[in-house]
């Protein structure tokens, strides 16, 4: 059948093509969703690019057509041929051993103690790694060996270590790619070409003898590098990179399904030899019981990983390791995996529909829209999995779980029901974790502040109107921590949840570690100032010495440590002797010495001064406009709102910096026009020493 009688067949509807001759058609970028073709020959056909969602393969076959075939074998006869005179020329150097020549002898030598370090070091590494060491330790050993007989090395030295790699390799290859009866059509050329070439160049060789260890030791290298291409083709890592070049070499001409889309597709009892699923969307596409996938070109799908291959292929991982293994969107209906440890894995947007999951671990699972339906889960640990509303737990068939991977000092792995004499009632799981699901669980350091989390709950029910107060759960102490779970619906995006709280609860809480400095720092103030008031009535008691001059070394001293926003010295202070002796005149702090000569400054010194208190004035005033400022504590609230602004703006911060280097606290005050002031300058006074 023609690819366009096919199309224009699905067009009107109809969707089965079961057991159809398809090899060779093109269906690329076309839409095939929900078609039938189950058993058919869609060897050579082209999917690239398709939509093929829910589409049935169903025992269809795959992979080359019979001329890609041909061809592909007969270059697999090709390379063995010539694999086999490599190998020939390996097996002629070590024949030199019987040359009646002292020299052919050493070089024979040299050459049999190469293939003998090379195979040596490739079977135990591999001929990736393996294979370039054995060729530098060869190399070397032969350059060695040269030099203590000082003898020098022709070409034919060289020749060991390639025909040990390039005969391994090529024969390798050329096993992955031939079937049963082309692998062995493959080894009676190559020995025949061995037997040729050794006829054809015996007289080059001393006798028979030569000859005859020519043709072993090549025969040798054939069989060697069989059996390297035979342990590649069964997955073994060491040479993974064989399997993988062959593979791609073998799936050239075969059925392509490059980036289709294969959601929901359907391809149990298929045969899949030679076929490309690179970058092919495999989301919940069944692989059951298909034949040669092992063959198929994955790319970088879960199919790459040969655990998760098999686990697709028969549905049976029981007592399996399959922790950080990547199984996103894998098809495991049914599934046997029973004590599997799937801890770390990623199983979101996996079907696990009605899978065997008892006393599986799943601790830290990725299960964001798993389908968990009718899923048996007694005995499952489920430490620190990931769900949230779009994971399926309906019908879920559990008895108790637990929620610790190992017990806890007390011996605890947690178990639900807490109680061992009970278990869950059909629908209680369900229940239990559906209320989890749909809870917000934010952890508060270090215990409560009230006012933070009254703002922050605040917020969020601004901008949540279906979270109120009765949407809290639970408030746990979790040791020094505090641990809030909050009840959200369904569809909330509960990481914005948390993430709002916490912003407007963390800077609540660095304004009320500033509001209490302050506190702190008004109340020092209030008890320097009435010290001061209480030296100067002391001193109306005594006249013969001035309290105030003695004062001043003690007011320097503490201005240091203390009170510097007010910028304290009583040498500049214009007071005299009557006004100090008298309680009720006595202000330290008085006008002629809040005056501050500014002739002095620079015409740029005086910009940047009034730039910066200009932005400080229209800060305060504007947040003066939206907060109340009748209490103390709420005027310092506002101070701490206008210093957290000024330390996130860095160029308003350092003109503030520089104006205050320039003109001094006084001077920068002065030109601010706000009741405000006074303890803004308190607080950043000390800015000046940065």
């Amino acid at each position: 059948m023609k690819a366009e009688e096919v199309i224009s067949r699905y067009k009107n509807g109809e969707r089965d093509f079961r057991k159809e001759n398809l090899r060779g058609q093109s269906f690329q970028g076309k839409d095939l969703s929900g078609a039938d073709f189950s058993e058919a020959d869609i060897r050579g056909a082209n999917f690239k690019n398709a939509t093929l969602t829910g589409t049935k393969f169903c025992k269809a076959k795959a992979g080359l057509q019979k001329r890609w075939t041909i061809v592909l074998l007969l270059v697999s006869w090709i390379v063995s041929g010539l694999s086999g005179i490599v190998s020939l020329l390996g097996g002629a150097v070590v024949a030199l051993i019987f040359d009646n020549d002292l020299e052919s002898q050493v070089f024979g030598w040299i050459g049999l103690v190469i293939l003998i370090v090379v195979y040596s070091v490739i079977l135990r590494q591999g001929l990736g790694a393996g294979g370039a060491i054995a060729s530098v330790i060869a190399s070397a050993s032969a350059i060695v060996i040269a030099i203590v007989f000082s003898i020098p090395i022709p070409v034919a030295s060289a020749i060991p270590v390639a025909s040990v790699i390039a005969s391994a390799t090529i024969i390798a290859i050329a096993t992955i790619i031939a079937t049963a009866i082309a692998t062995a059509i493959a080894t009676i050329i190559t020995s025949a070409t061995i037997i040729a070439t050794a006829v054809v160049g015996a007289f080059r060789l001393s006798g028979p003898v030569d000859i005859a260890v020519a043709i072993a030791v090549g025969l040798v290298l054939v069989l060697l590098g069989a059996y390297l291409g035979w342990r590649a083709l069964k997955g073994d890592p060491r040479d993974a990179w064989i399997r993988n070049i062959a593979i791609a070499f073998a799936a050239t001409g075969g059925t392509s399904f490059y980036n289709a889309n294969l959601t929901d597709a359907d391809f149990t009892g298929a045969t899949l030899k030679s076929t490309n699923l690179r970058e092919a969307n495999l989301t919940c596409t069944c692989w059951r019981n298909t034949i040669k996938l092992d063959r198929a070109r994955p790319g970088k799908t879960i199919l790459a990983d040969t655990a998760v291959r098999e686990l697709l292929i028969t549905g049976n991982g029981y007592n399996t390791n399959y922790s950080n293994a990547n199984l996103r969107g894998a098809n495991l209906k049914g599934a046997k995996l029973k004590r599997a440890n799937l801890k770390l894995a990623d199983i979101s947007e996996a079907t696990l529909e009605e899978a065997n999951l008892e006393w599986a671990n799943l601790t830290e699972a990725q299960a964001v829209g798993t389908d968990f339906t009718h899923a048996y889960l007694t005995g499952a640990c489920l430490e620190a999995w990931n769900i949230d509303s779009t994971t399926t737990l309906t019908n879920i068939d559990c008895q108790y779980v637990f929620l610790l991977e190992k017990p806890n000092p007390q011996g605890s792995r947690e178990r639900r029901p807490h109680d061992p004499d009970r278990v869950f009632q059909p629908g209680d799981f369900e229940k239990l974790y559906k209320k989890i699901m749909n809870t917000v669980q934010i952890l508060l350091r270090n215990g409560v502040n009230r006012e933070a989390f009254r703002q922050a709950f605040q917020k969020i029910m601004a901008e949540y109107p279906e979270i109120t107060h009765d949407s809290i759960q639970a408030i746990e102490n979790k040791g020094n921590d505090v641990l809030l779970t909050l009840e959200v619906p369904e569809a909330t995006d509960k990481g914005n949840v948390e993430k709002q709280f916490l912003q407007v609860y963390e800077v609540r809480l660095k304004a009320e570690k500033k509001i209490a400095f302050l506190e702190g720092r008004e109340e020092a103030i209030t008890h320097h100032i009435q010290d001061l008031k209480e030296i100067a009535i002391a001193s109306n008691s005594n006249h013969s010495s001035n309290p105030i001059v003695n004062f001043t070394n003690t007011a320097k001293a503490e201005s240091d440590m203390s009170d510097n926003s007010r910028n304290f010295n009583i040498d500049n202070l214009d007071i005299d002797q009557s006004r100090a002796n008298n309680p009720n005149n006595f202000n330290v702090f008085n006008d002629n010495a809040r005056q501050v000569n500014t002739n002095n400054f620079t015409s740029e010194q005086k910009q940047s001064l009034a730039e910066a208190a200009a932005e400080i004035q229209q800060l305060l005033n504007q947040l003066s406009q939206t907060n109340p400022t009748t209490t103390n504590k709420e005027k310092m609230t506002v101070v701490g709102e206008v210093i957290d602004q000024i330390e996130t703006n860095p160029t308003l911060k350092n003109k503030v910096i520089n104006a205050l280097k320039a003109g001094g606290l006084e001077a920068f005050k002065e030109a601010i026009d706000h009741p405000l002031v006074n303890i803004l300058m308190a607080t950043i006074e000390g800015w000046r020493e940065v």
